[in-house]
C-alpha cells in the first residue's frame, strides 16, 4: 500500500531526531558531519522544514541510517529483510588472494560489520589500525588461517576462533592452501 506523502513527511521530524539521540549526537555534530547547517537540521527535527531528496540522503549518511527506513511505515515486527546470495556486495580489490563479501548493512558500517573472507593458497588480508578500540573476531569455517595483530600471531584450524584487537596493524592470511573464515568487525 502506498502511503500519503504527508504521512511520511509527519514522521520523518521525530525519527531523524530519534536517530541523532541514538547515536548520542549534538546538532552540532549531526551538522558538521552531514555539511546540513544546525540551524536547518534544528528546523527539520521540529518539523518546521522539510528537507530536499539531497539534505535528507546527507543527514542519513551522517547518522549512519537506512534512508528508506526512515521514510517507511512503523510496522517493522512482521517483516524479514532478505539479501540474496548474488545481490551480497563484494570486494575484490582489497588484500592479495582474497574476496570478502559485505554480510551486514550499511547503516552498520563503521560500527558492527561482517564479513564472509574467502582465501586463495597464500592469499593475504592485510590491514591499518581500525578507530582506537576496535576490535575483531575471525572464526575460521575452511582450511588454516594464520592471524597477525601488533605483535602477537595464532594459527588457527576449522571450527576455531580468534578476538584480538584491530587498533593496532593486522592481518589475515592463508598460507597452507584456501581458506574460508567469517570475521565480525566492532568498533569502539
Amino acid at each position: 500500500m502506498v502511503e500519503n506523502a504527508d504521512d511520511i513527511l509527519s514522521r520523518l521530524p521525530a525519527r531523524l531526531k530519534e536517530a541523532r539521540r541514538a547515536k548520542g549526537l549534538s546538532l552540532e555534530a549531526v551538522a558538521n558531519l552531514s555539511g546540513v547547517s544546525r540551524s536547518m537540521v534544528s528546523q527539520i527535527e521540529r518539523g518546521e522544514s522539510s528537507p530536499t531528496i539531497a539534505t535528507l540522503w546527507n543527514l542519513t549518511r551522517a547518522l549512519q541510517v537506512d534512508f528508506a527506513g526512515l521514510l517507511e511505515g512503523e510496522d517493522t515486527a512482521d517483516r524479514i529483510d532478505v539479501l540474496r546470495a548474488g545481490e551480497v556486495p563484494r570486494i575484490d580489490n582489497m588484500g592479495q588472494g582474497c574476496r570478502i563479501r559485505i554480510l551486514s548493512p550499511p547503516e552498520e558500517a563503521g560500527h558492527h560489520e561482517v564479513y564472509d573472507l574467502r582465501f586463495d593458497a597464500g592469499g593475504v588480508l592485510a590491514s591499518q589500525p581500525h578507530t582506537r578500540g576496535a576490535s575483531e573476531q575471525l572464526t575460521v569455517i575452511e582450511g588454516e588461517i594464520e592471524v597477525r595483530s601488533g605483535s602477537a600471531a595464532e594459527r588457527l584450524g576449522v571450527g576455531d576462533s580468534a578476538r584480538y584487537a584491530a587498533d593496532v596493524p593486522h592481518r589475515i592470511a592463508a598460507p597452507s592452501g584456501p581458506a574460508r573464515a567469517f570475521l565480525i568487525v566492532k568498533n569502539a
